[in-house]
């Protein structure tokens, strides 16, 4: 509790620390992307549609964590600037399928490699088997949201 008695104590929040580790992540993740001119979003997008091309934009908002109008504002500069291509007309329905291009696809090479360095030096100080039971637990409480959100 706070000194007051009410509220959260930060000084124990689980919930708080995991906040806290998001911002230092991000911070350090956009400190290695700046020089490659890229952004922590504009990183997530080009990842995204390596393992899952053809993603709408509305999937590559909620994968980026960002609305659906900031993606559609970063595609179109990835199309300009040539890292994704995006048909004219929709295939199917409305949405208009995304892949990378090749100048994508190097990019988001050299960016995964800063980014990994990131990553790995988040964590040195784990063993494996504590790296693999941090994953299992952050996976839990995800889970154990997502399963209040969806009314279970």
């Amino acid at each position: 509790m706070s000194q007051d008695g009410t509220g959260v104590d930060l000084q124990t929040s689980l919930g708080y620390l995991l906040k806290e580790a998001s911002s230092a992540l991000r911070a350090a993740m956009e400190e290695v992307l700046r020089p490659l001119g890229m952004s922590v979003t504009r990183y997530s997008c080009l990842e995204l549609l390596a393992q899952r091309p053809g993603l709408s934009n509305s999937e590559l908002a909620r994968g980026a964590f960002v609305t659906r109008q900031s993606m559609n504002v970063l595609l179109q500069a990835l199309e300009r600037e040539g890292y994704v291509s995006r048909p004219a007309e929709a295939p199917v329905g409305k949405v208009l399928p995304t892949r990378l291009t090749p100048r994508g696809r190097r990019s988001l090479a050299k960016a995964t490699v800063a980014v990994r360095s990131v990553e790995v030096r988040m964590l040195a100080g784990m063993t494996e088997a504590e790296q693999s039971e941090a994953f299992r637990i952050l996976q839990g409480m995800i889970g154990s949201l997502r399963d209040v959100g969806d009314g279970a």
